[in-house]
């Protein structure tokens, strides 16, 4: 009896040790409003526009974040398999619009360091996830 309740006590510490290890679905997608803070932080700390400006600026991608999350939840209620190819220009050509916006608020200097240094600080990062095998 006592190895029953021993065996059955480790299955269930493994199958809980596996779902954790595949992420237990316990993703959340952060609002546009929290996505929009670090970039918030990081423009102004690099740039110290005036207040008009940066809320502007924070308009600019609160916009973007918004349109892009819609964007995103179009494509899934859709249905079936999700084209790539048409989900990156999408996401290029938000960009592109929300970039052009930009240029009409930042100087060229600002908007060279935004696209050189800050934007990709601001990409998620992919870390391995030790699918290689090795």
């Amino acid at each position: 009896m006592k190895k029953q309740i021993l065996l059955a006590a480790i299955a269930a510490m493994f199958s809980i040790t596996a779902v954790n290890a595949q992420g237990g679905g316990n993703f959340q997608r952060r609002t546009p409003e929290e996505r929009l803070k670090p970039i918030h932080e990081k423009l102004d700390s690099a740039f110290k526009l005036d207040a008009a400006k940066m809320k502007q600026v924070d308009d600019i991608f609160l916009n973007s974040f918004k349109e892009s999350d819609k964007k995103m939840e179009e494509m899934r209620a859709s249905g079936g398999q999700m084209d790539r190819d048409a989900m990156m220009a999408a996401r290029q050509k938000m960009n592109d619009e929300r970039d052009a916006k930009l240029k009409e608020i930042l100087t060229a200097d600002q908007m060279k360091i935004w696209k050189d240094t800050i934007e990709p600080s601001t990409r998620p990062q992919r870390g391995n996830r030790g699918g290689g095998g090795k």
